[in-house]
């Protein structure tokens, strides 16, 4: 069996999301305790608790799913000896793929999305940018359709998550996006779906909290990972410090390739991909992508239970 593990990226979160692995598990407790020392506020409380509008702040998201990624990563890795040959995430799901490759501490990575959350948040006027989701068209009919848009309107829109075949999210002024949809429609897409999301992300209109975001990741210490990293800006597996940092830069102005890199990960002999946090969203990407792949999740006791059971036929369980 050779295992991939995932992590989710923002909109996966839910109010009270780690409440039964606090209380099944002290390692688990002691990530979340850990995020609270960090950043100096009761985020664990804000998670468990709410108000989900609180926590949908995009500055309180991003440390809040990196600490439910990580304490479900750290309650599997106690329970059973898997090696996974590649790792990736989701957008921000990225940051808990380096933690578990050893190539960042918990600790920094919880400071970096926190400041990155509030760079992205302050990067424009709120309501100046937006996402959609255009179902049933292929990429080279959409980027033609945004190409047109952007021309018409003066204005950026630009695809930013190429999640799966028919699912394709695309970022930009809030003028431009209703263009593009426009033409996207009349060139068979099926549907076009508004995202509740506070901007436009990975786009260029991005590039100011990205050249933030740069300063402090030079200042940060990351480390060679010890299993390759999936990119989200091409969808390669990287291992150096300097291409994962290069990669974390690129990332919030440039699309998702997930498709490529669910397909990278295929080429690296995964056969089993582990999405480990809340939901199920890249399971199902993963099984659009590649039938043949095998999708399990890990969030709570039950769903740890069932990955451990079936892990044991290739591992040992603690």
């Amino acid at each position: 069996m050779n295992v991939a593990y995932v992590f989710p990226g923002q909109g996966a979160q839910y109010v009270g999301m780690g409440q039964a692995l606090i209380d099944h598990y002290p390692v688990a407790r002691a990530v979340f305790e850990e995020a609270d020392d960090v950043l100096n506020m009761n985020l664990t409380k804000l998670i468990l608790s709410g108000p989900d509008d609180e926590l949908k702040l995009t500055y309180n998201t991003q440390p809040a799913l990196l600490t439910m990624s990580v304490a479900v990563l750290r309650v599997l890795a106690e329970r059973v000896d898997i090696q996974p040959v590649a790792v990736a995430g989701h957008s921000l799901g990225e940051y808990s793929a380096l933690v578990a490759a050893d190539a960042i501490s918990f600790q920094d990575a919880v400071r970096l999305v926190y400041q990155r959350g509030r760079m992205m948040d302050e990067a424009l006027p709120a309501g100046h940018g937006t996402m959609s989701a255009v179902l049933g068209l292929d990429e080279e009919s959409l980027a033609a359709a945004c190409s047109q848009a952007a021309e018409e309107t003066g204005e950026v829109v630009e695809l930013a998550n190429v999640n799966c075949p028919g699912q394709i999210v695309i970022s930009g002024t809030t003028a431009a996006i209703a263009r593009a949809s426009e033409l996207a429609k009349a060139s068979g897409a099926k549907r076009v779906l508004p995202l509740a999301v506070s901007g436009p992300f990975h786009c260029s209109l991005m590039r100011p909290a990205a050249d933030a975001l740069g300063e402090l990741l030079d200042s940060t210490e990351i480390h060679d990972a010890k299993v390759p990293v999936v990119a989200n800006v091409d969808g390669h597996p990287r291992t150096t410090a300097a291409d994962l940092r290069e990669a974390l830069k690129r990332q919030l102005y440039t699309p998702v390739r997930w498709w490529d890199g669910v397909l990278a990960m295929r080429r690296l002999g995964v056969d089993i991909v582990i999405e480990l946090g809340p939901g199920t969203v890249l399971s199902g990407l993963v099984r659009k992508i590649d039938k043949s792949l095998e999708t399990l999740h890990a969030e709570d006791p039950a769903t740890l239970d069932a990955v451990c059971t079936r892990m044991t036929s290739g591992g040992e369980e603690a």
